[in-house]
């Protein structure tokens, strides 16, 4: 106890820390359309995932994921029927930074969809797991 008392900052941020971790943990098990580069890379592989890209095109040309579909968002709703074919496959779709392709999988969840999923942290975290990237040559 005595312990505790003189190392209370210690112990304090050990607690802060391991609340973090299990809400960090929690989070992550309550949202399961959320997938990470490496999971997208075996949905892509194993069962043949459908790459959709709803940045606008700029960003687009700027690098995306090889064999990725351009449907920007603003578009979605209307192209969707192009995806119907793809229905019994996994979709995942990403932009920048995952922030804006959460409401897209909800736009494809309305639309009939069910395997959907959301590149967690976007282009971003693809690039940073050392994923491959096309970019338009000049």
């Amino acid at each position: 106890m005595e312990f505790l008392q003189q190392n209370w900052y210690w112990a304090a941020l050990a607690v802060a820390s391991g609340s973090w971790l299990l809400f960090d943990f929690a989070r992550a098990q309550g949202d399961k359309s959320q997938v990470s580069p490496i999971e997208a890379t075996l949905l892509i592989n194993r069962e043949e995932a459908i790459v959709i890209d709803i940045r606008d095109q700029a960003e687009y040309s700027r690098g995306h994921i090889p064999n990725a579909r351009h449907i920007p968002q603003s578009d979605l709703e209307r192209r969707s029927a192009e995806l119907a074919k793809f229905k019994d496959r996994p979709l995942i779709v990403y932009c920048f930074t995952g922030a804006r392709s959460s409401a897209a999988v909800a736009t494809l969840r309305k639309a009939g969809f069910e395997k959907l999923f959301n590149l967690r942290g976007g282009l971003v975290e693809w690039e940073k797991a050392g994923q491959p990237v096309s970019r338009k040559r000049k």
